[in-house]
């Protein structure tokens, strides 16, 4: 991108979350902007009670929260109760939204998805603000998809979603990453393996689970360490368990020696879990795959079957069907996962062709080619 004096301070309004693969790329695109011009001005606005209203202050943004819900597709009381609020939350939204766009005066108002976002977008077109929206997913969610029409730009990640979107509307943007985020050296790599206290010419894996965790990876890890970590020789890891399921993995930890296996709720330095990592196992949620192709890592991705349209798997097949990765079923994970990450681990030829194949699928500046866009539309 050009020098920074090209670009005009802009009041940017910035929408969306429920989840980090929301969240952390709209903190990408407001530090880009914010590189652009620090003069320029930014609105978060998120759903209250998730976790956008925690993480976006800590990256220094301020944040206003609506009381919008998503709807809940399993059939129990509390989801009935929870979807027949949903249309009297949305209207207050927009009212609230409404309110927002009228006091901060955007030039510019920009989707990440997430129901958070529907509310925003909806008033912001409805009242000539020129409007962004960034589909991370190789499959569009359900508010981008009604969005998409009112909207001038969609930026996307994936190949063919002119299947969802106005063709002449889709800029291929990839999706916006933390800037540590890149392809490792061996210093680097030299580096993380003493961060972590790990043991050089072991076999090391990642395991992440997200921000909240995942119950499918971690049940999975506690199998092989319940079965006495088969071919687990040579092998160190580090397991990101989640916040969610912290306190049962502390349970099962107990009074159970495991010298190769350090855990955790959340990891703050991913850029050098990453660069510890021969092989990373993960969900495919967009944010995840971005990353692991800009650190262009071998990974094992174990698409969750609980998300809508089952868009993990569309994501994880993207690279799977170019040798860019390898996939686990979520229901065979439990038997499968760790052996299969263990036999990629030591398997040299293989580690090095993934990583070569998904080298190419990395789009390293997404943020600031999204940022060109937004300054098109002011």
């Amino acid at each position: 991108m050009t020098n920074n004096m090209e670009y005009k301070k802009i009041r940017a309004i910035i929408s969306g979350g429920g989840t980090g693969g929301h969240i952390f790329p709209a903190i990408s695109i407001a530090d880009k902007l914010k590189e652009l011009n620090p003069e320029t001005e930014i609105l978060f606005v998120g759903a209250e009670g998730k976790m956008e209203m925690e993480k976006v202050p800590a990256a220094g943004y301020k944040i206003a929260g609506l009381p919008i819900r998503g709807l809940q597709r399993q059939l129990n009381l509390k989801n009935i109760v929870n979807d027949i609020k949903v249309p009297f939350l949305m209207l207050k939204s927009e009212r609230m939204a409404a309110r927002l766009i009228d006091e901060f005066k955007p030039d510019i108002a920009i989707g990440v998805g997430g129901f958070a976002s529907a509310p925003l977008l909806k008033k912001a077109t409805a009242k000539g603000v020129p409007s962004l929206i960034q589909e991370q997913n190789g499959f569009a969610g359900l508010t981008n998809k009604m969005l998409a029409k009112k909207v001038q730009c969609i930026c996307v990640a994936y190949d063919g979603m002119e299947r969802f979107f106005p063709a002449e509307k889709i800029v291929f943007s990839g999706n916006p990453i933390r800037k540590e985020f890149h392809p490792f050296t061996e210093a680097d790599k030299a580096e993380a393996l003493k961060f972590y206290g790990l043991t050089p010419g072991k076999k090391h894996l990642l395991i992440v689970g997200g921000s909240l965790g995942s119950g499918t990876l971690n049940k999975a890890m506690k199998k092989w360490i319940s079965d006495g970590c088969p071919d687990g020789e040579g092998v160190e890891v580090i397991w990101q368990c989640g916040k969610y399921y912290k306190k049962g993995i502390d349970d099962f930890m107990a009074g159970r020696d495991v010298p190769g296996v350090q855990y955790s709720d959340f990891i703050a330095r991913m850029d050098l879990a990453y660069a510890a990592a021969d092989v990373v196992i993960s969900r495919s949620g967009a944010s995840s795959i971005s990353e692991i192709c800009a650190v262009q890592r071998a990974a094992v991705f174990v698409p969750s079957p609980n998300v809508a349209e089952d868009h993990q798997t569309h994501n994880a097949m993207a690279l799977v069907n170019k040798g860019a990765a390898l996939i686990v079923k979520d229901a065979e994970a439990e038997e499968k996962l760790l052996g299969t990450a263990i036999a990629l681990a030591g398997d040299k030829e293989k580690i090095a062709e993934i990583e070569k194949n998904v080298a190419p699928l990395a789009r390293l500046d997404a943020a600031g080619t999204i940022a060109e866009e937004i300054y098109k539309l002011v």
